[in-house]
């Protein structure tokens, strides 16, 4: 075996992370490490890669015992990872960051043109077509996360994490990265992979190893005959739990939002589509298909250059993220939750009262901890937030339950309108049913949502129309019959139909 974890524990201030969790890295083979949000997974790859140290048990590299000082010696000794998390400086080239740790240089300098080249050689090994001396805070979300991993090969590990790393990532973008994958395990490479995908991990993976409370409930066992019901209970101690179905129905009357001819900064041209109150409206396209910057350009982050919003059937000019709330009651979950949707260093009652603020201030503006607290505990509970309590920072927080601090805080703002961009990326299956039923009960209850998302069950089982985007223009609408397979093959026709728009059905 190349690397041996035995019986890892590690506390946190009120928190017991891991009790006694096991597993093994053997060369030659992808071990899918699997468990829902706050099972453990990300404190065991921190204490792999060196950023966190074990309270007790061992861990062996080579037959060596081994106790890593940080990341960087966990770098040295052939240990790398591809965090969930971006770990890139956006003002940094693209390969100043794949080369970080080990910049080519030439009578002291930087040699840019030698690292261009060399970031090159591992750009293309993942197929990604751009220019190294790109910035990366230019890039999408799937390029960044390309980058990522073509800084980790950068390395050469002998183990490499992966968490996460299709998340972001198109149908053609994760083939390649899953070829990629295959040929670091035939070159010998112990590869850890970590995602809330089964059908991912049921195709790829050799073996599997599964976390339940900081414990190991699956250690090591063959992939072979393993199916998707065995890995759900034994990550959540129960058989899945699906989503209901709406009980309430969208209203066909007046429009709450319209949009007509639009056109933006980012491209856009004559986009036009009406949300209904109390309707779950889907977006869907594959990544770059420019969703995203429609949704930004609506909540007035980007430009628009031609066309109307209408809101409640009135003109609606959006300048500002602030005229999108306070004005217009549009909220707006971010696909990006680390940087836009929660802010990671404050506590969880700061974040959920964010959008409120100006309305539970005293008459002077100012603003205490007590009137955050009043405001954000009853939307924790009705969100089942798990936290030792509302002082807790969000950033130590799991994926999904931060996805439910950036939801509430939307409830707090009571808005009457919801983009939601890629609402499950990254988290459970037991949040990911959570928030599927969270999206159905606030349609329900009247909301009007805009649903962006690249999971296509996902957008089947919740969107009642689904739009479908390719290079900045809507070319289909599909009046979704909640099944899989028809739904499937006729969004898919139309993304591949290329510029020519297809009728709706």
């Amino acid at each position: 075996m190349v690397m041996v974890l035995e019986k890892i524990t590690k506390s946190f201030p009120g928190v017991r992370a891991l009790s006694d969790a096991s597993i093994t890295l053997a060369k030659g083979e992808i071990h899918a490490l699997m468990g829902e949000n706050g099972a453990g997974k990300s404190t065991l790859i921190k204490i792999i890669t060196g950023v966190h140290k074990q309270d007790a048990g061992s861990m062996m590299l080579d037959g060596q015992e081994i106790s890593l000082a940080g990341p960087r010696e966990a770098i040295r000794l052939g240990i790398t990872a591809v965090h969930q998390e971006r770990n890139l400086i956006p003002r940094f080239s693209v390969a100043e960051n794949i080369l970080l740790e080990q910049l080519p240089t030439r009578n002291g300098l930087v040699d840019f043109a030698r690292a261009n080249a060399e970031a090159r050689v591992h750009l293309k090994k993942i197929g990604l077509d751009i220019d190294p001396a790109t910035e990366v805070r230019h890039l999408s979300v799937a390029q960044m996360q390309m980058v990522e991993i073509a800084k980790a090969l950068s390395h050469e590990a002998k183990v490499l994490l992966l968490d996460e790393p299709t998340a972001s990532l198109t149908g053609d973008e994760t083939e390649t990265l899953f070829k990629l994958v295959r040929q670091l395990k035939e070159h010998g490479t112990a590869i850890l992979f970590v995602s809330h995908k089964l059908e991912e991990v049921l195709s790829l993976c050799d073996r599997v190893t599964v976390l339940r409370d900081g414990e190991t409930t699956l250690k090591g066992e063959p992939m072979a005959g393993m199916t998707r019901h065995t890995l759900i209970e034994a990550m959540i101690g129960r058989a899945e739990r699906l989503a209901p179905a709406r009980s309430g129905r969208p209203d066909a009357g007046q429009p709450k939002m319209e949009v007509r001819d639009l056109s933006t900064s980012a491209g856009h041209r004559n986009i036009g589509f009406k949300l209904n109150r109390g309707e779950i409206l889907g977006l869907y396209g594959l990544v770059g298909a420019g969703r995203t910057e429609l949704a930004r350009a609506l909540l007035g982050k980007d430009k628009i250059t031609g066309g109307d919003i209408l809101i409640d059937g009135k003109p609606a000019r959006i300048r500002s993220v602030e005229d999108a709330i306070k004005r217009h009651r549009i909220g707006y979950v971010s696909e990006d939750r680390k940087y836009e949707g929660v802010i990671l260093a404050h506590p969880i009652r700061s974040n959920i009262a964010v959008t409120i603020w100006s309305r539970i201030a005293n008459r002077l503006g100012l603003l205490g901890a007590k009137d955050e607290t009043e405001a954000a505990l009853p939307l924790s509970k009705q969100l089942e937030i798990r936290a030792p309590s509302l002082e807790q920072l969000v950033g130590n927080l799991s994926g999904g339950n931060q996805q439910k601090v950036s939801l509430a805080k939307w409830l707090a703002a009571n808005v009457d309108i919801l983009i939601v961009d890629e609402p499950t990326v990254g988290i459970d299956i037991k949040a990911k049913a959570y928030i599927h039923e969270l999206i159905n009960d606030l349609a329900d209850k009247g909301m009007s949502i805009l649903l962006i998302s690249s999971d296509m069950p996902e957008m089947v089982a919740l969107a009642d129309r689904i739009l479908v985007m390719h290079e900045f223009a809507i070319r289909f609408e599909y009046h979704n019959d909640r099944r899989y397979e028809n739904a499937s093959r006729a969004i898919m026709s139309a993304i591949h139909a290329g510029k020519e728009p297809v009728a709706a059905e």
